[in-house]
């Protein structure tokens, strides 16, 4: 699936037509594998990585992040889900 602009996708994110929007699948998995999968079914998202070691996270919905929190392991620790 193609969306021409950022403005597209964030219209069909409001009105909930912009594909998956979590994956409980994923959890349990390595991280740079889910952000794969995640970008892949959702070309609308851009995954972001969080390692124990980050601070400073916003807390601000964006339909155009999922946000993937792993471990020491780097594996994936609750399901990633667009925000």
């Amino acid at each position: 699936m193609y969306f021409a602009s950022f403005n597209q996708c964030y219209y069909l994110c409001l009105h909930g037509r912009a594909g998956k929007s979590s994956w409980p699948e994923l959890v349990g998995k390595n991280g740079d594998f889910a952000k794969k999968v995640v970008e892949k079914e959702n070309p609308c998202v851009r995954a972001e990585i969080l390692t124990p070691d980050i601070t400073g996270i916003t807390w601000d919905f964006k339909c155009s992040r999922v946000r993937i929190s792993v471990d020491e392991d780097y594996t994936v620790l609750s399901v990633p889900v667009i925000g």
